[in-house]
C-alpha cells in the first residue's frame, strides 16, 4: 500500500489499537473473524467494488459494511471494517489487504497479551527457515490442487499438540490455507515483520556463510540499532554459498558486505 491507501490504513489501525489492547486474548477471535471478511472480499468482486469505490460517499460504504456484518461478527469487527470502508483507497485490493493486516495484528496482539509475542515471532522465523530449506514440505503446503482444508490439516499435523503457540498455529494454518497469491515463505516473513513491529523492533535478515558467534551477533545488532535509532533483532540464516562476510537486509534496505558482492562490484567496474 502507498499514498492515500497507506494513510487510510494507518488511521484505522491507530483507532483499532486500543480495542486490541482492551480485548486481550480475545484478539484471536477478532482476527479470525476479520480473516472471514478477507475471504468474503476475495470471493466477491462486486463486494470489493461496493466497499472500495472512491466515488461513493464513505458514509454509504460504512453503512453497507455495517448492514452486511451486523449480527454476524463481533461488533468490534463491524466497527473496524466500517472504518476501513469509510476511508479512501487507491485500489480495491488495498482495502482487502488492509483488512488482512488488521486480522494479523489482532492475532499477534492476542499473543502479546499472553506474554508470548517474542515466542511467536521466533517460531515464525524458524518455520520460514525450515520451509526455505525443505522443498518437499514447501510444495506440500503450497499445493493448489489440494483443498484449503487439507493444507490447514497438514499444518495442524505438523505443529499441533502444543508444539508451537496457539497464535503461531493459527497464523501458519491461515497462510497455508489462503496464501492469497503469495508463497507461504513470503507470508511467514511478513508476519514475522509485523510481530517485530508490534514489539517496536526492526528485523535484520542476516545471511552468513557460517553461524555467527554470540559476540558477533551482539556487535551486529548493536551497530544496526545505533544506525536505525531503535532496537534491531537479527534473524540469522546460514548459507554456505556466501563466501565471506554477511548479507544484511533491514526492511527494503540491503546492506551487503559479502565477498561475492564485492567481487561482483569489481566485475561490474571492469566491465564498465
Amino acid at each position: 500500500m502507498r499514498g492515500a491507501s497507506l494513510a487510510s490504513y494507518e488511521a484505522v489501525a491507530e483507532a483499532y489499537e486500543p480495542v486490541l489492547r482492551a480485548a486481550g486474548g480475545q484478539g484471536q477471535q477478532l482476527g479470525e473473524q476479520l480473516y472471514q471478511v478477507v475471504d468474503a472480499l476475495d470471493r466477491s468482486g462486486s463486494l470489493r467494488r461496493a466497499l472500495g469505490d472512491p466515488s461513493r460517499p464513505g458514509t454509504d460504504k460504512a453503512r453497507l459494511a455495517t448492514t452486511l456484518l451486523g449480527g454476524k461478527v463481533d461488533d468490534r469487527v463491524v466497527e473496524a471494517v466500517a472504518g476501513l470502508a469509510r476511508a479512501r483507497w487507491t485500489s480495491e485490493a488495498d482495502l482487502t489487504d488492509a483488512v488482512e493486516l488488521l486480522a494479523a495484528h489482532s492475532l499477534l496482539a492476542s499473543a502479546q497479551a499472553d506474554g508470548a509475542l517474542e515466542q511467536v515471532e521466533d517460531e515464525l522465523f524458524r518455520l520460514e527457515r525450515i520451509l526455505t530449506g525443505d522443498r518437499a514440505l514447501r510444495q506440500a503446503l503450497s499445493e493448489r490442487r489440494a483443498s484449503s482444508a487439507a493444507r490447514s490439516a497438514l499444518v495442524h499435523d505438523l505443529l499441533g499438540a502444543g508444539r508451537v503457540h496457539r497464535v503461531t498455529l493459527a497464523l501458519v494454518s491461515r497462510v497455508a490455507a489462503q496464501p492469497r497469491e503469495r508463497s507461504v515463505v513470503a507470508a511467514l516473513a511478513e508476519l514475522g515483520r509485523l510481530a517485530a513491529e508490534r514489539r517496536d523492533q526492526l528485523v535484520a535478515e542476516v545471511t552468513a556463510a557460517v553461524p555467527l558467534t554470540p559476540e558477533q551477533e551482539l556487535r551486529l545488532t548493536t551497530t544496526l540499532s545505533r544506525a536505525y535509532g531503535r532496537p534491531v533483532k537479527a534473524n540469522v540464516a546460514v548459507e554456505p554459498g556466501v563466501v565471506g562476510g554477511v548479507s544484511v537486509r533491514v526492511g527494503d534496505e540491503l546492506v551487503d558486505s559479502t565477498v561475492v558482492a564485492r567481487l561482483d562490484e569489481v566485475r561490474r567496474k571492469l566491465a564498465g
